[in-house]
């Protein structure tokens, strides 16, 4: 009796539990929605702002500059909650509470761990044991829940009740937002109740390119969705499909086209409130052809292009996508950003605070520097694809720095050769990293490129006369693909789910 709404509020809350590896309702949250009735796609942007009392002089830097990763002066104000509400607000059919009805019954029974979450869960005990309320709320019995083993979460099936019955509100105004002020003020951070008072979300108009007939969606800045629309720009200019995915040319041109987007990257993408970010400059077609033309087919370009290196690497992002009986479809991207985030955790709520704010440059003068009450520059992003104006696709891929890189391998995938959406995230795929930062720091090598194992010996040798430093990374580096297609004639649904992840694709 729901809405494709409502199931993704419901998975979303049941994903912050057993997931807390990726995400939580102490992270971000954006949104793509298909509303069948006005025949129009919705944007919104859930994430939080920085707090109002910690200026830019109080923020001890990194040796590279950077804000301190697991540390208060990384926090942001959590907006995951009140983009729940926002969502349901306008396109919810069930009570609130009947969606987060289940999550509360796991957190109270137990579920028991996956595979992939419990690996990722194991391995970040070392760095996060020591850290404020961690080990009360994610260590029970003194170490990380193992594969298979029933894991509960009571203090988070207490704050998702006062959610379901009291609204948002209990969040942002309430017994929780207070319980996260006390902790702040405990443990050395900067949250005020103003802070939390005067978050709220905000409603944006997607914004899209054409790309062989298909129009690709992603939200505007600060995220980095204009990444993916700008690489494929770029890619519309060389006849990918002739080159064929089994050649040097290929992999050469994707790499040196996702270097020059991510130039733009680093040097335009911030809060719209607090930067003038040229998006329909970027998108323009005459702009994308003046930047392929920066591409070289004979070299790669080492430090001639700012972009983004290996600081945004980070893959710990939760995406899904869900679609109803009505046409409703629903793509949806929440993060703690860094796994469990800052590793601060509150053990009376039962859930960590996000580490985004870390993605700010420290540096005064640029669009993303940071400022009181700003919104950070962000990594994650959903994605949707129409063709003459029909919804046809939402889609996703985890995996901070990879998630554009990735919307563009499986557009392409899908479009220039004819693969089914399973196929499209099946085959094998580049992550490029080490090009300059929206943090301020800056390529000075060329960066890596990382292939999966599929290519021959002769195309791989070809690439690296070229220039590319050709390293291997694990299997979750290469991202986390999910997707629905529907089909624009008998509107029958189709799923796809990412072989390099716990995932799957589920019909009721």
């Amino acid at each position: 009796g729901g809405s494709a709404v409502d199931a993704a509020i419901a998975v979303n809350a049941c994903l912050g539990l057993m997931e807390p590896t990726s995400n939580g309702i102490g992270g971000d949250m954006f949104a793509i929605v298909w509303d069948p009735k006005t025949k129009k796609l919705y944007g919104l942007n859930a994430c939080g702002r920085s707090p109002l009392g910690l200026k830019a002089s109080q923020i001890p830097p990194e040796k590279d500059g950077t804000i301190p990763l697991y540390s208060p002066y990384s926090w942001s104000v959590p907006g995951t909650v009140d983009g729940w509400a926002e969502l349901h607000g306008k396109f919810g059919k069930l009570p609130f509470a009947r969606d987060l009805a289940p999550a509360i019954q796991f957190a109270e029974d137990g579920f028991p761990l996956s595979p992939v979450i419990a690996s990722d869960w194991g391995r970040s005990v070392s760095r996060f044991k020591d850290k404020p309320g961690f080990a009360d709320v994610f260590m029970p019995g003194g170490r990380a829940p193992l594969e298979g083993e029933i894991f509960r979460n009571p203090a988070l099936a207490k704050s998702l009740r006062l959610i379901a019955e009291q609204g948002r509100d209990a969040y942002y105004q309430g017994a929780i937002a207070r319980e996260f002020v006390q902790f702040s003020q405990k443990v050395g951070g900067f949250f005020t109740m103003e802070d939390f008072a005067r978050h709220h979300s905000e409603w944006v108009d997607p914004v899209s390119t054409d790309y062989h007939g298909y129009t690709v969606w992603e939200l505007p800045p600060p995220g980095q969705g204009i990444a993916a629309l700008q690489l494929l720009n770029i890619l519309e200019n060389f006849d990918l499909k002739a080159m064929g995915r089994n050649s040097a040319d290929f992999w050469h041109v994707f790499t040196e086209a996702k270097k020059v987007a991510f130039a733009d990257r680093a040097r335009y993408y911030a809060d719209p409130d607090f930067a003038k970010v040229p998006v329909q400059q970027l998108l323009s077609k005459v702009y994308a052809k003046e930047r392929a033309s920066l591409v070289r087919m004979d070299k790669s370009a080492d430090t001639d292009l700012p972009g983004e290196p290996t600081a945004l690497n980070r893959r710990e992002t939760t995406y899904f996508c869900t679609a109803d009986v009505n046409g409703m479809m629903v793509s949806m991207i929440q993060s703690n950003y860094t796994g469990f985030g800052s590793g601060y955790c509150i053990p009376s709520l039962g859930f960590g605070i996000q580490d985004r704010g870390n993605l700010f440059d420290l540096k005064p003068g640029k669009p993303n520097s940071y400022a009181p009450g700003k919104r950070p520059f962000h990594t994650i992003i959903p994605a949707f694809m129409t063709k003459d104006g029909a919804p046809v696709l939402a889609f996703g891929l985890m995996g901070g720095d990879m998630q554009p890189q990735g919307h563009a391998q499986v557009v392409v995938n899908l479009v220039d050769f004819g693969m089914n959406l399973q196929e499209a995230g099946d085959v094998i795929r580049f992550h490029h990293t080490g090009s300059s930062e929206p943090t301020g720091t800056l390529m000075t090598d060329g960066g890596v490129l990382h292939i999966e194992d599929g290519l021959s010996d002769p195309v791989l040798a070809e690439l690296k006369r070229r220039g590319h430093r050709l390293e291997s990374e694990a299997v979750g580096a290469y991202g986390g693909y999910q997707a629905i297609w529907r089909d624009p004639k008998t509107g029958v649904y189709s799923g796809a789910t990412e072989r390099r992840k716990d995932g799957c694709a589920i019909g009721y």
